[in-house]
């Protein structure tokens, strides 16, 4: 897994290449937040622990209780295996579509020269690196069995690099939920935002159902994924508000005056 990681990063940053020379959205922009990122936890405050607290423990609850049963439902019936709506959960969670979106969203910005487009396909970027770098070490960390292994819900590995143990969480999740996060929190209508979910939520089915991960596999890859692009979106619109402050407040002492 730890190879498909590291190229699913540099696929990353090949189609975003188009975007090291723009104003704002460049490497030196991408390694300043990236240490802001890595500098986060030192800032929580106790809300920020608090939703750390409640996804560990919904991770553990559903290890324990829900796992195994949600797993003896979905083996009952194989009919929808590789349906449409399970097979574009799959796809929507792959490294290929993010890595698409991201480019189109960057090409689509400079072409148009539209800097608000180049943020989205920048945010996809940040978000998928962030969420994925974390949801790598802790597959490796936890070491995991998969279901289909038929080892049973809490068999673990510790520091396993074997794909059969990689299980918990989620990577096509936390994928999946990154990109539907930087979509959602970047549309203009509430319909936009609500639907741009649909998809990720059905790569958490996909997943399940094609006996690759189980409930709590995705449980905790969708928290992820959805946190670390909330925290990209939120960081740039924050900086956005502060320099529009910023740049209105000497124009009304100029009027003023």
């Amino acid at each position: 897994m730890l190879h498909k990681f590291l190229l699913s990063f540099l696929l990353i940053i090949i189609c975003q290449s188009s975007l090291i020379a723009q104003e704002e959205y460049n490497f030196s922009r991408f390694k300043d937040e990236s240490f802001n990122f890595i500098k986060q936890p030192a800032k929580w405050d106790s809300n920020d622990w608090l939703k750390l607290g409640l996804i560990s423990a919904g991770t553990f609850l559903i290890i324990q209780t829900a796992d195994q049963p949600i797993r003896n439902e979905v083996l009952k019936d194989r009919n929808y295996f590789k349906s449409f709506p399970i097979e574009a959960g799959r796809i929507w969670g792959e490294i290929y579509t993010t890595t698409l979106f991201a480019g189109a969203f960057g090409m689509y910005g400079i072409i148009a020269n539209d800097n608000s487009t180049k943020k989205v396909g920048f945010e996809i970027v940040q978000a998928a690196i962030y969420s994925g770098a974390i949801t790598q070490l802790l597959k490796v960390s936890f070491g995991r069995a998969r279901p289909y292994t038929n080892e049973g819900t809490k068999s673990f590995y510790p520091f396993s690099f074997s794909n059969d143990f990689n299980a918990l969480p989620s990577g096509h999740t936390t994928l999946a939920f990154s990109l539907s996060t930087v979509l959602s929190k970047n549309a203009k209508s509430d319909f936009l935002k609500i639907i741009s979910y649909i998809p990720a939520v059905l790569t958490a089915v996909s997943r399940v159902y094609q006996d690759k991960h189980w409930a709590s596999d995705v449980f905790l890859g969708a928290a992820i994924g959805y946190f670390v692009g909330s925290w990209v979106v939120n960081q740039h619109e924050e900086k956005e508000s502060s320099v529009q402050t910023f740049a209105i407040y000497p124009l009304t002492i100029k009027i003023k005056l």
